[in-house]
């Protein structure tokens, strides 16, 4: 990996559904995969819980009220695929890099995200229609 590259590997992939308890438990039963992580990000408006696959994560996110973010989404598009997220080494730096490249972003600074993480979110738009999350790891 060349010290140009921004992105280090896949941290996760965000599938929103609309029950999460019932999710959890067709996870497990059906990809005998059990829950790592799970956590109520209320700034978000998401409870989440994670299994590891490999290096990554697939997170399942279930909405605390339809007037959120994952809430508006699975109201407009149901369940599914919500996001990538994206392990880099300086989430200010990958900021940079995309502001300079014209890639409109959602949070021009990065937040506190699950974990002890820092995220940021890369606005769909800029990258042929994928939710990206930027995330550095504690």
């Amino acid at each position: 990996m060349g010290a140009d590259e921004v992105l280090l590997d896949v941290d996760h992939i965000g599938i929103a559904v609309s029950a999460l308890t019932t999710a959890v438990a067709e996870y497990r039963a059906a990809l005998r995969v059990e829950p790592v992580h799970r956590e109520v990000v209320q700034d978000q408006g998401v409870e989440e819980v994670f299994f590891r696959t490999g290096s990554s994560f697939i997170q399942l996110l279930g909405a605390l009220g339809p007037d959120t973010p994952v809430g508006r989404f699975l109201a407009r598009r149901g369940e599914g695929l919500h996001h990538v997220a994206y392990r880099v080494r300086s989430i200010e730096e990958a900021l940079d890099r995309l502001r300079a490249a014209g890639v409109p972003l959602i949070d021009e600074a990065p937040r506190s995200g699950s974990r002890g993480t820092r995220i940021a979110f890369v606005h769909p738009k800029g990258l042929h229609g994928v939710l990206i999350e930027l995330v550095q790891a504690p």
